[in-house]
């Protein structure tokens, strides 16, 4: 009668943090990216077409995606939404309140969420260590794409006007916002290379193709 070796069950160390319920550490990860958009609108802005601001919020938006990952990154800037609606002035300029979410700027703050949930999911796409030009897309495809995906029809919707002529106004959005991408992407790739424990996260090998052709995962 032969023995089978045990087979050992992941320790939560081990397990990719998209796997496991967040723990307080996780919490306490999620709250300090909610103050870092809240620190980020302190400045205020300056506000352009029908009262939309233009500020340095989304920058958060774009490293919580990124550091925390889409979920953890997406209740973060949920915190934010909901306890702006419970009426404490926490986007820019000091706005706050169910206002907030019925006036020409709405669309951008929900798409705070969207954008996050996005760029975690690009930038960590396939469970794989996060990589400069992927972090880059995830930048531009979630902190800005996602952003103006919601941003723009229900600014549209709430001030009446056409859809293309509401794009195209906001276009004065976009140097301001590709900026911002830009030093997101900074910010994240040199926190990977100093600080790669910020993540939190346990990332799939790499697969480098062998002599024979067939992939070979490396740690």
């Amino acid at each position: 009668m032969t023995e089978t070796a045990p087979v050992s069950t992941p320790t939560p160390a081990t397990t990719p943090s998209r796997f496991r319920a967040p723990d307080a550490t996780d919490l306490a990860r999620v709250a300090v990216f909610a103050a870092i958009v809240v620190v980020l609108g302190l400045p205020g802005g300056f506000t352009v077409f029908g009262g939309v601001p233009i500020t340095a919020q989304t920058l958060g938006v774009m490293l919580a995606g990124a550091v925390l990952g889409p979920w953890l990154g997406a209740l973060s800037m949920g915190v934010v939404l909901a306890l702006t609606a419970a009426g404490l002035p926490l986007l820019a300029g000091g706005r706050g309140g169910i206002g907030v979410f019925l006036g020409p700027s709405a669309g951008y703050a929900f798409g705070f969420v969207l954008g996050a949930i996005v760029i975690g999911l690009i930038v960590h796409a396939g469970g794989r260590k996060p990589v400069i030009w992927r972090t880059a897309i995830g930048m531009v495809v979630g902190g800005i794409g996602a952003i103006y995906a919601l941003g723009i029809p229900i600014q549209s919707i709430v001030m009446g006007l056409p859809l293309p002529e509401t794009a195209l106004t906001s276009l004065v959005f976009l140097p301001g916002d590709l900026i911002k991408a830009v030093i997101a992407t900074i910010v994240v790739t040199t926190l990977l290379r100093a600080y790669p424990r910020a993540f939190r996260r346990v990332w799939a090998p790499k697969r480098v193709a062998s002599a024979e052709g067939d992939a070979t995962r490396l740690p």
